[in-house]
């Protein structure tokens, strides 16, 4: 902190000992202890602390500046602000002279006559209450405004993030900003009248929570020529506060403790009409008008630097506050986000329009039927007076003719008396020729208030165009055809209220406590930061669908096509999804669908899909056990009884099987991963979604797959076999039959034994026959052999005993014959002994 200055800190100027001056007195000042005011030669110099090294980002830079400097910018922006206006006149007063055709005011008319009528026709008012009632309806049904959109892949903790923020987005706008609501009808008031709204969404440090106000257009000030709020030069908000609220902000160091003197009482031209075309009598304001200006300054002291630290002259965006009557600077603030290198304006303000135009203000449905409905209210007028006129006709009288009370009129029933200075009453009185109220005026104005309506949209549908067995494809046309400019305003509103959901959403992330104030239904109180950075915020509203009739017939015909492919479509989450554009809450209860569902036991699941409840099976389940338990209801012959009754049971069956499946396919695959050895990569991710493989991990995992299932096609074989096998064993007539198979094997098995034995038999009996005969004929040889030798052996004999006989007869003859018999001896023992060897040679011989 300064207090003196240090002699050495200034050089002294040259020839200062040539003047002959005495020694002058220094006055030093100090005022504020951040700053040294010092008095020299009538002159002040004011030392200031350097202003970006005391105060923090947010502070306001008026109190940092000096009084001169904040009047040259109180100067300029004033004088860019009545030009701002200017540019705008004629848009003004063609929304200021349309206030008159709502007819909110009742006019009391003395022209043509005292009591004509003044009745306005309701053709701008009708559109104007349509247009809100509807766009209400559309923005803000009965579930809140607000739904999410996840940033980026979706996960299981992003779906809880995006359930969480919605509903906390939801809760704040509808229980905690009690103003949001009216404000936004308000919003929609102005938009259709004018055709511009705004909204200016901020932290509120008074109320400790973020604020979203309706500012009508004549209050937010913009030159003509800009396109958008983002590239406008200037935007000008003017706020009306009284001198409490100004003194609350002084107070609380948001504005500069100054003071601002009395406001004016005098209402501007254009505030005077605005009261007066809406029925309001307003003379005076006691409230100080107050500017805040959006702008890019460049500021001495604050100037935007490059890189080597040197001022660039570049303006960078402030908010500067100033009070209108007395051009007095309240704030000065950054406009910018501290850590923004880019110094890029923060936006406050949202801008709604209507029919967009060729400057920056849009054009409402007084700019668009204003003229159908002022030449609507004319003929109107006109054919309501012909009538009065055509009722009670007036005319003229004798002078002579008095009625008495002629200044009343004459009640139903009353006679009275009149005096007639001669002949009859009708001769004293001529009534004028009025005419009935003309037919050809009526169609005019018939027609004039239907092209209007058309126009503004706010026709009712012709039902007769329409048949009820009309497809909902032709309905769909009818009404798009219909509604096609109400869906573009739509549009527009759609995308002007995301951005004022974002800015909220930026609010409630940073400003608001870091947990909710409540316990979510999933996930922790203290997730809040986090969940809000983790997903978008986005309006319940179709930009597709101007009208909760045209979402719902679209819904319609997609259930139309549903019923020609169901199994193309996800119904459960179709009508989950009518049920919530109908505005049904709790849909996800009335609706439940498999995402949402929880693994159970396989009874619990029989007894969901019984009551036709959703089920859904899960990977780490025994899926075997899972089955068994499924099959068995479905073959339980009491249940299947009383189910034959029942209209639901194709249905019931047709559930039961496709959750069975499910678990058979899980079932296969863990059986496909035991042959591998291996776990498959995961079909989905933990939020449910599915996963896409990589085509070459496909490539090099298939031909495997291939493997894994011809072994578990030859496992599943056998396995049956065996299964077969065993059932067969223990079924009795297949027990019959294997006994009668045995009784005929056996008996075949017999029969076989006795062929076999009957032809060793045989055979034996051929073998003994052959031995027979042959030992027969060996017998035989024998027999004819023995005989032969016997034959021989007596041939012998006898031939011996002949001989013997002979030689005993020689020898009785030799001796009787001795000398005569020598030579016959000699002879026949010649002959004898040839006869023998002949006979000899003659027999077969055996080497015996």
């Amino acid at each position: 902190m300064a207090t003196n200055i240090d002699k050495a800190f200034y050089a002294a100027p040259q020839g200062l000992d040539a003047l002959d001056v005495g020694p002058e007195p220094i006055e030093i000042e100090i005022e504020d202890p951040e700053s040294v005011t010092i008095g020299i030669d009538g002159m002040e110099i004011v030392i200031e602390p350097d202003a970006e090294s005391t105060d923090d980002f947010d502070a306001n830079l008026a109190e940092y500046l000096d009084e001169s400097e904040l009047e040259d910018i109180a100067g300029d922006l004033l004088g860019d602000f009545e030009e701002d206006v200017a540019s705008r006149k004629d848009w003004m007063q063609t929304y200021v002279d349309g206030l008159e055709l709502l007819g909110l005011k009742i006019e009391e008319r003395s022209e043509p006559w005292e009591g004509a009528c003044g009745v306005y026709h309701p053709l701008l008012a009708e559109a104007l209450v349509k247009f809100q009632s509807e766009t209400m309806m559309s923005t803000f049904p009965a579930m809140g405004p607000v739904k999410t959109q996840i940033i980026g892949k979706e996960t299981a903790e992003k779906k809880q993030a995006a359930t969480r923020v919605q509903d906390d987005m939801n809760y704040q706008l509808m229980d905690v900003m009690k103003e949001y609501r009216p404000e936004h009808e308000k919003m929609l008031w102005g938009l259709g009248l004018s055709g511009n709204a705004f909204k200016k969404v901020y932290y509120d440090p008074h109320l400790g929570r973020q604020v979203s106000m309706f500012v009508p257009a004549e209050d937010l000030v913009v030159p003509y020529g800009a396109s958008n709020l983002e590239a406008a030069d200037r935007v000008t908000h003017i706020m009306r506060k009284n001198s409490n609220d100004v003194k609350r902000l002084q107070v609380s160091g948001f504005w500069r403790d100054i003071d601002l003197g009395t406001p004016d009482m005098v209402l501007d031209e254009v505030e005077k009409k605005i009261a007066e075309k809406l029925g309001f009598r307003a003379t005076q304001d006691d409230r100080h008008k107050i500017l805040e200006i959006n702008v890019d300054l460049d500021i001495r002291g604050y100037e935007h630097k490059d890189g080597d630290g040197k001022p660039t002259g570049i303006a960078v965006p402030y908010v500067v506050t100033i009070d209108k009557s007395s051009g007095t600077v309240l704030a000065i603030r950054r406009n910018w986000k501290s850590d923004d290198d880019l110094y890029q304006k923060r936006q406050h303000f949202v801008h709604y329009g209507y029919i967009p135009g060729f400057g920056f203000y849009h054009f409402g449905l007084i700019h668009l039927v204003g003229a159908f409905a002022k030449s609507g209210t004319s003929l109107l007028r006109q054919l309501v007076d012909a009538g009065t006129l055509a009722n009670l006709p007036g005319g003229f009288k004798a002078r002579g003719l008095r009625v008495k009370g002629d200044d009343t009129p004459i009640s139903p029933g009353e006679f009275r008396d009149v005096d007639v200075p001669s002949g009859s009453i009708k001769d004293n009185l001529m009534a004028l020729p009025y005419k009935e109220p003309s037919q050809t005026l009526m169609a005019l104005m018939n027609q004039i208030v239907e092209d209007g309506r058309r126009f503004a949209n706010s026709a009712d549908l012709n039902i007769s165009d329409m048949s009820a067995n009309a497809p909902v494809g032709t309905t769909l046309a009818i009404l798009e055809r219909t509604l096609k400019v109400m869906s573009a305003v739509q549009a527009r509103i759609h995308y002007s209220m995301q951005q004022e959901l974002g800015l909220l959403k930026v609010i409630i992330r940073d400003y608001t406590p870091e947990e909710y104030s409540y316990e979510p239904e999933a996930g922790s109180r203290k997730a809040k930061q986090s969940d809000y950075d983790q997903v978008d915020v986005i309006p319940v509203s179709d930009p597709n669908a101007a009208t909760m009739a045209q979402k719902i017939v679209q819904y319609q015909a997609v259930l139309q096509l549903a019923q020609g492919a169901p199994q193309l479509y996800n119904m459960p989450l179709l009508h989950r999804q009518m049920l919530e554009v109908m505005g049904i809450k709790n849909a996800q209860k009335l609706i439940p669908m498999d995402d949402d569902q929880k693994p159970t036991d396989p009874v619990s699941e029989n007894q969901n899909i019984l009551m036709m409840k959703p089920v859904k099976a899960f990977m780490y389940q025994d899926h075997q056990a899972h089955m068994t338990v499924h099959m068995s209801v479905m073959h339980d012959p009491k249940i299947m009884q009383l189910l034959q009754g029942n209209p639901s049971a194709p249905q019931l069956q047709a559930a039961m099987m496709n959750h069975i499946n499910e678990h058979l396919g899980f079932e296969y695959r863990k059986q496909i991963e035991q042959q591998l050895g291996m776990s498959l990569p995961p079909q989905t991710d933990k939020s449910g979604e599915d996963v896409n493989m990589d085509p070459e991990v496909e490539a090099r995992l298939a031909p495997m797959l291939a493997q894994a299932a011809q072994r578990l096609l030859a496992q599943n074989q056998s396995q049956q076999a065996q299964q077969q096998a065993q059932q067969q064993a223990q079924d009795p007539i297949v027990q019959m039959q294997q006994q009668e198979l045995q009784i005929k094997q056996a008996e075949q098995q017999r029969k076989a034994a006795k062929d076999a034995a009957d032809v060793q038999l045989k055979q034996s009996q051929q073998q003994i026959e052959a031995m027979r005969i042959q030992t027969q004929k060996e017998t035989d040889e024998k027999r004819i052999k023995a005989d032969q030798l016997k034959t021989l052996i007596t041939i012998q004999n006898d031939r011996k005993m002949e001989i013997a006989k002979l030689g005993v007869d020689f020898v009785k003859q030799s001796a009787k014959n001795k000398h005569d018999s020598e030579s016959n001896q000699q002879r026949l023992m010649a002959d004898g002994l040839k006869t023998a060897f002949q006979s000899k040679h003659n027999q077969p011989t055996k080497g015996d």
